[in-house]
């Protein structure tokens, strides 16, 4: 499950998205709720929380996708595409997929079990409900988007059966990548990232975060409060940086996408399934597709990182 990009998601003449501020506790900084954008793959409805216009990048991370639950009747069928200069991260609430690429992976992914494709130069891949499917598929697809020195390297694949948990009082989190508290996932990380799924019990969870790296929430069911707001799914809240925990509020259990990590210091262009540092890369990117498989979306011209 995975973009592509359009202009809706990064065009910089589209009008800018309105940004709620609130003022959390303490001294922390202000909290930004940006609302994600509703759109479809294939016949898959989607909260696209990045990128938008207010808030292109947390950390490397680059794209957000939150899908399902999904109807019986619209299974997922995610045809071959290419991928470049990322990461692909997919990890399940519910249901099933079927992930196969160009270094002749096939994998099952269930819930718990965690995807992560490294594109580097480039890589192709598909993801469909398999044919002894479950009735409904919920999950997130996120994108990573690499450093320059990874950034045209050799593709990879890894899937994880199983990832560390900390315990968070009654809460927890399952770290997907990263390093949450004294947690650590064995999964790859090209720069300083962290993602985890936060599973909240009624009450206040306190999560401990670096200092220096930036950090949003996605909630994926329920509702969680965040310094004076009240974030559901459909929004990113972008929390900055200068927090040494995030304390989130819950009045029923609850499922929340934590993300963050040091502050990406290169260029991020995207277009269509490609992520590079420049327009040229993009362009290349996308003639080296084409040379082999046919035509891609072209790039709008006036098309900005």
């Amino acid at each position: 499950m995975s973009g592509p990009v359009s202009p809706a998601d990064v065009d910089t003449q589209a009008p800018r998205t309105t940004t709620a501020v609130v003022e959390p506790v303490a001294d922390a900084p202000p909290v930004e709720v940006v609302p994600a954008r509703e759109t479809t793959i294939g016949t898959v409805a989607v909260r696209r929380a990045l990128p938008r216009r207010a808030r292109r990048t947390v950390g490397a991370w680059c794209f957000v996708d939150h899908f399902g639950p999904t109807d019986v009747n619209h299974p997922m069928d995610v045809a071959p595409h290419p991928h470049t200069g990322l990461q692909t991260v997919t990890w399940l609430l519910d249901g099933e997929l079927l992930h196969r690429d160009s270094l002749g992976t096939e994998q099952l992914i269930t819930p718990g079990r965690l995807n992560l494709m490294t594109a580097g130069h480039g890589v192709a891949h598909s993801e469909e409900a398999p044919e002894r499917r479950a009735p409904s598929v919920h999950g997130v697809q996120l994108w990573v988007a690499l450093p320059e020195a990874t950034r045209d390297g050799a593709a990879q694949f890894e899937h994880h059966e199983q990832l560390p948990e900390l315990g968070l009082g009654p809460s927890a989190a399952t770290v997907l990548v990263g390093t949450v508290g004294d947690v650590t996932s064995p999964a790859r990380t090209d720069t300083p990232l962290v993602g985890a799924d936060l599973r909240l019990h009624a009450g206040t969870t306190r999560v401990p975060v670096h200092p220096e790296h930036e950090h949003a929430v996605v909630v994926l069911d329920g509702a969680v409060g965040i310094g004076g707001d009240v974030v559901r799914p459909g929004a990113l809240a972008y929390l900055g940086t200068g927090r040494e925990e995030v304390v989130l509020s819950a009045t029923e259990p609850t499922r929340a996408l934590l993300v963050g990590g040091e502050p990406f210091p290169d260029p991020v262009f995207m277009w269509w399934n490609f992520v590079g540092h420049s327009r040229a890369c993009i362009e290349q990117a996308q003639a080296d597709w084409e040379s082999v498989y046919g035509p891609a979306p072209d790039m709008p011209a006036d098309q900005q990182p």
